[in-house]
């Protein structure tokens, strides 16, 4: 069987304004100041499984050449563009149907384009588990994180304790409160919501029969029409007929046949600057520098991104998000990160969208 992966790559990542914008959203910039973009990293973090013609990009039709640009290893026709966001369930059904024209004895990987990933030995351990046990099971396998500590900002799985490499998920529980996630934590048996899958095709389009039919019924009335011309001429009328539904939602917190890979791999879901801090080298003052070059004095527990060009000063300052583009800057105590998303958008009611 071959392993297919699809890299869902259709986001805003509004709270890494300004660095991320409508333009140029987050998975395609280079956060972390590695010299890749997510995606990029994305990409090679797969390779070791997956071969350039087994990899479909799912993004916003206003990003094809940016994702053409950066994976140039991919033809075009593996760059699958949605005239508008219908939230996970579509995406995967997309992508699905696509390799269904082509192999009908598939495996499916589903991944996140923005993610972070720090121990890739042990990441590659547990998706050659996943991909085994798929080819042998018909079940959806979700990827697990183990927790560290007890986070408010993640949804957890809760799942039925055993010996076994995969376990049997017993549900889905949205993002607790501090209280709650630390009786998640002390119990044991729940892992981090990666949002990273893994099941044959058959499977999947078995769950969507059962569990989303409508979604289903949208892509079956025009599945001849996705390895041909009339894709593009089809797909518009097609999403603008699909519910918009996630995944999670949709299917997993619906079937019976789910199983959870709990793995320690570094994972981090890059949701926000402080989660880019967090995983961070540190100087000795807990500054963390991504970009520009900075002079620091009595500061302490910043994250500073500044144009490469210009130079800066810190005095006098603590646990500040600094980030400078051409054209805008963000200034924000870190413990208030979670506003930036809603003073994005009153930014651009104020002053137009242009500049967000």
């Amino acid at each position: 069987m071959k392993t297919y992966c699809i890299i869902m790559a259709g986001g805003v990542g509004s709270r890494f304004w300004p660095a991320s914008t409508s333009k140029t959203p987050k998975q395609f910039l280079d956060i972390l100041g590695t010299g890749q973009s997510l995606i990029q990293q994305t990409y090679e973090r797969f390779r070791f499984v997956c071969e350039p013609d087994s990899f479909l990009i799912v993004t916003n039709e206003d990003y094809k050449d940016i994702v053409m640009e950066q994976l140039p290893e991919l033809k075009e026709d593996q760059v699958l563009t949605e005239p508008t966001m219908r939230n996970t369930a579509p995406c995967i059904a997309y992508a699905a149907y696509k390799i269904a024209a082509i192999d009908k004895e598939a495996n499916l990987i589903v991944t996140p384009a923005d993610h972070l990933i720090l121990k890739q030995k042990e990441f590659e351990a547990t998706v050659n588990s996943a991909i085994d046990h798929i080819s042998e099971y018909d079940d959806l396998v979700t990827l697990g994180i183990k927790p560290t500590r007890p986070d408010t900002g993640y949804g957890y799985i809760e799942y039925e304790a055993g010996s076994d490499r995969l376990q049997t998920v017993k549900q889905f529980r949205e993002k607790p409160d501090l209280p709650t996630a630390e009786e998640f934590v002390e119990s044991g048996n729940f892992a981090w919501n990666s949002g990273m899958f893994f099941w044959s095709l058959a499977t999947i389009l078995e769950a969507f029969e059962k569990h989303l039919p409508l979604v289903k019924k949208c892509f079956d009335v025009y599945s001849d029409k996705f390895m041909n011309h009339s894709e593009g001429e089809v797909i518009d009328k097609l999403y603008n007929d699909c519910p918009a539904i996630s995944i999670d939602f949709g299917i997993m917190e619906k079937a019976e046949n789910v199983k959870v890979i709990e793995a320690d791999i570094g994972w981090s879901d890059l949701g926000t600057w402080g989660s880019v801090y967090d995983v961070s080298e540190k100087d000795a003052n807990q500054n963390v520098v991504i970009s520009g070059k900075t002079l620091l004095e009595n500061a302490s527990g910043n994250v500073i991104n500044v144009t490469p060009e210009k130079v800066a000063i810190l005095q006098d300052v603590q646990d500040l998000i600094i980030v400078e583009t051409k054209d805008a800057l963000l200034i924000s105590s870190k413990k208030s990160e979670q506003n930036i998303k809603p003073l994005r958008v009153k930014l651009g009611q104020q002053f137009g969208d242009e500049h967000i």
